[in-house]
């Protein structure tokens, strides 16, 4: 460790762990984000709720869209990486 480094790190230590817990909150919301297991569960339990009737038709038809649209996102994602 540089003297820079040394004279810095009390300033940029704060900023770097930051940083760092920035990137991970990212990381684990975009993992969470991009579950096509998640995605799918959330379709299922979207129709133990209509078929209950917990929930109106309209309801369960736009977030069935949303679900879907996400869905759709999820596995284009995979198929980029």
């Amino acid at each position: 460790m540089g003297l820079l480094s040394w004279v810095t790190a009390p300033v940029l230590g704060p900023v770097r762990m930051a940083q760092w817990l920035g990137e991970q909150l990212v990381e684990a919301a975009e993992a969470e984000l991009y579950d096509e297991d998640k995605v799918q569960g959330e379709l299922l339990a979207l129709q133990a709720q209509f078929d209950m009737d917990e929930i109106s038709e309209e309801e369960y038809v736009w977030r069935e869209d949303l679900l879907l649209e996400r869905l759709n996102a999820v596995r284009k994602a995979k198929e980029q990486v």
